[in-house]
């Protein structure tokens, strides 16, 4: 089957990128003349500017709609109002395990857009269209709409200077005219990094992708690959699914226990995650960072000095910040928080040092006033 591609995909191919395949989509890897070293250095210093188009965008709207989210999802909508966004995780009822983690856009009671990894953007679907009482739609919108992430300490002043609303709260947005259409504009992303994250219609995506890079013109603004994408994330110990997190690692497992609303009446697999998170997981997700030059890759064995397997990688790369490998690693609970572990990098035995991430300072709530 062709690989699907994002309206933005000349764009790429004239800025010289590599690309790759992520969830059934080819996407931008990595720019010429960047690269992810310099690209992830943008995000941190100056702006970064991504297409994630391939991320899945799920509209479920009518009476009910919100209630349909509160009693399957793990958080809980109730924190939050309209103009929000919110983490959150469709688990599996019978296991506990993470179908898919994602973020809801709640714009009112009865109208809400979910945006989860491109891979499980079917089935989070298909479970929640189960689900749903008559007068609820749930809406597949995966190739609708544009996602473009503008990530760094300068973009407010790139969105600004594109004539697009800044300086709302974080994990809150707003819907903005452009070109004709309507998109929004949330301050999340997934870099830790200030930023943005906008939605908009194919129909604008091109003028919006123009407009960002014409803006930033000023600021050093990079277009970035989704392998710097990659590197931002763990630095900032950023669970990626099918990895981190998955049908056979739990939330509480993955210490994503603040993203469930543990008091509310019902949501998939609410039994299993309150048992175990009583009783205690056998193994949690804990930063692992090199002692020496070593890189850890997933995968890749972890032991204690005693040559006693205690765990496993799910996560590594090289911190283009720190200079040295990070990554996430799955590890029996009995091993202390910061114990000294080694790690089978191909077939040298390296030390690594267990930590509590990010392994970089975050600045995704800061001030840019």
């Amino acid at each position: 089957m062709a690989l699907l591609t994002s309206p933005l995909h000349e764009r790429h191919e004239a800025l010289g990128a590599k690309f790759a395949e992520f969830g059934g989509w080819s996407m931008p890897l990595e720019y010429a003349g960047g690269g992810v070293v310099k690209e992830h250095g943008a995000v941190r210093g100056t702006v970064g500017l991504f297409d994630v188009s391939h991320l899945g965008k799920i509209r479920i709207r009518g009476a009910g709609a919100a209630d349909l989210v509160n009693r399957t999802l793990t958080n809980d909508l109730a924190r939050i109002g309209a103009g929000q966004a919110q983490y959150t995780l469709c688990c599996d009822d019978a296991t506990g395990g993470v179908v898919d983690d994602l973020i809801v856009y709640l714009h009112a009671d009865d109208d809400l857009l979910l945006v989860p990894n491109a891979a499980n953007t079917a089935e989070v679907a298909r479970r929640l269209a189960a689900a749903a009482p008559e007068g609820v739609t749930v809406t597949d919108e995966h190739r609708d709409h544009v996602v473009l992430a503008v990530q760094g300490p300068e973009s407010d002043e790139v969105l600004r200077a594109a004539g697009l609303p800044v300086d709302h709260d974080y994990m809150s947005f707003v819907t903005a005219p452009f070109e004709g259409a309507q998109i929004t504009v949330c301050r999340t992303g997934y870099t830790g990094e200030r930023g943005y994250e906008l939605l908009a219609p194919n129909a604008v995506a091109v003028a919006l992708w123009d407009a960002l890079v014409a803006a930033g013109e000023t600021y050093a603004l990079q277009p970035c690959g989704l392998g710097a994408r990659d590197t931002l994330r763990t630095e900032m110990g950023y669970p990626l699914h099918g990895q981190d997190i998955s049908l056979d690692i739990t939330p509480v497992q993955a210490r994503l226990g603040w993203a469930v609303g543990w008091s509310k009446q019902q949501f998939w697999g609410k039994s299993l995650l309150t048992a175990e998170k009583e009783a205690g997981p056998a193994r949690v997700l804990r930063g692992i960072k090199a002692t020496g030059r070593a890189i850890p890759r997933a995968g890749m064995s972890v032991r204690l000095a005693a040559d006693v397997p205690v765990g496993v990688v799910t996560s590594g790369t090289f911190s283009p910040t720190l200079r040295q490998g990070v990554g996430l690693a799955l590890v029996a609970s009995m091993v202390a928080a910061d114990a000294e572990v080694s790690v089978d990098v191909r077939g040298r035995r390296e030390v690594f040092a267990l930590c509590r991430p990010p392994f970089v300072e975050p600045s995704v709530r800061g001030s840019n006033a």
